[in-house]
């Protein structure tokens, strides 16, 4: 493998990260919207912004039951 076939497979591997990450960050705003949750706007900062897939999942998860999306971030 050359090196920029390595290059390009990083890049499309982190590429694919975003992604999926973008896609847990929506999935946990549209659970905020269907259970009638206003999500404040420094709240939709940190979801929208966050890249990690473990801390997206944990916030997935308890987006179902929670009252506040600020309580998203509280331990």
């Amino acid at each position: 493998m050359t090196t920029a076939d390595m290059l390009r497979a990083e890049g499309e591997a982190r590429g694919e990260a975003r992604g999926e990450a973008r896609g847990k960050a929506e999935g946990i705003l549209v659970v905020f919207e269907q259970r009638g949750i206003d999500v404040d706007e420094r709240s939709r900062e940190l979801i929208e912004s966050c890249t990690d897939l473990d801390t997206l999942n944990g916030w997935f998860r308890r987006a179902f039951k929670l009252d506040k999306a600020s309580d998203l971030f509280e331990e």
